[in-house]
């Protein structure tokens, strides 16, 4: 295991493929020395997204770099572009897509770094998240 960072890369981020995102964890336990902070670059291709769920633990901000996303907070929803942000306070429901033709990247920082719980919990088949979002549309 490779010691904790103090100056992370993109080389050096940890890398994860998840559902059709690409993120670089660039802070969190395991990467850097942080105990209270995760930073994540993700990128949404085009017709891609994060679906409803939810961090029991954790709140977060989402910080558009590049691109337009539409993200949701519980049941109300606003465009953002790039240097728009949107808060999520731990427990409340939340969505990302890509409804474009090109892709997206965001920020996502959350805390603290770490749970006790679940990191997230999926509420895309429940009411009334199911009916939201652009694949309800």
């Amino acid at each position: 295991m490779r010691p904790p960072l103090r100056f992370v890369t993109k080389k050096e981020a940890l890398l994860e493929e998840f559902k059709g995102r690409t993120n670089y964890w660039l802070c969190r336990p395991g990467v850097t020395e942080a105990r209270d902070l995760q930073v994540c670059e993700a990128t949404l291709p085009p017709q891609e997204g994060h679906d409803f769920h939810t961090h029991p633990e954790l709140e977060e901000v989402i910080y558009v770099l590049k691109g337009e996303v539409t993200q949701w907070v519980e049941k109300d929803s606003r465009r953002l572009g790039p240097g728009d942000s949107a808060h999520i306070p731990a427990g409340v429901v939340h969505a990302t897509f890509n409804e474009s033709a090109h892709d997206a990247v965001i920020l996502a920082i959350l805390s603290p770094g770490s749970c006790a719980g679940p990191f997230a919990v999926d509420m895309a088949g429940e009411e009334p998240w199911k009916d939201l979002g652009p694949r309800k549309r």
